[in-house]
């Protein structure tokens, strides 16, 4: 699982004994099979490491909404099940959370809405005035407003996960999904995120799809 294995593994616990009854099984088992599907040989970018990463910003975020517990377990399931070879990896992870929160002892109401959370992650554009929406889509596309070598790596990274996926063929798709970004009205939509993260983001995606179009 690396060296995030632990810290997670206690984050998880924490949030669980908040989230549920203490009657309810011990968290462990249930944090242990998420981080050992994070830790899946086939993840370069969508790892234990994104993970953590969108964890701390959904804390740096968390005043923003109402209920940053019901985020943080979104958060953990939001990639869950990645196969980059199949589709709908979102809602096979949202109901992957329907199953295993009700068995980890969350209640029906949380469990509907960290589901309903997960699925806002396959385009990022929460209905406005859905706060929880909010800070989780910010908290994933953080990412996107990284210094430029980090930026670089994590555009790496994603590319090594489409390794079987021809060069010209990932160039079409890639930059399909970087358009649908910067078409997004905002892609920000936390007050917080917004002002730290959106001018620097674009800049990196526009930079990152004028990168592909040279590469025909």
């Amino acid at each position: 699982m690396g060296i995030m294995a632990d810290p997670l593994l206690t984050r998880w616990s924490e949030l669980l004994r908040r989230c549920r009854q203490d009657t309810a099984p011990d968290p462990t088992p249930f944090g242990e099979e998420l981080l050992a599907r994070w830790s899946e040989p086939q993840r370069h970018y969508h790892t234990t490491r994104h993970l953590a990463a969108v964890l701390d910003r959904v804390d740096e975020l968390a005043d923003h909404c109402g209920s940053p517990d019901t985020v943080r377990l979104a958060a953990w399931f939001h990639d869950a099940v990645y196969r980059p070879d199949r589709s709908e990896n979102e809602e096979r992870s949202a109901r992957l959370a329907e199953r295993a929160l009700p068995e980890a002892g969350v209640d029906p109401a949380r469990t509907a809405e960290a589901a309903r959370l997960v699925r806002l992650t396959v385009r990022h554009d929460p209905a406005p005035g859905d706060r929880e929406g909010e800070v989780l889509c910010d908290a994933d596309l953080a990412v996107l407003a990284g210094p430029p070598e980090a930026y670089a790596t994590y555009a790496a990274a994603v590319r090594q996960e489409y390794g079987f996926v021809p060069d010209a063929e990932f160039r079409e798709g890639r930059a399909a999904v970087l358009r649908d970004l910067l078409a997004l009205p905002r892609l920000f939509r936390t007050p917080a995120g917004h002002g730290r993260w959106e001018s620097i983001a674009r800049r990196n995606v526009l930079t990152e799809l004028e990168l592909l179009g040279s590469q025909e």
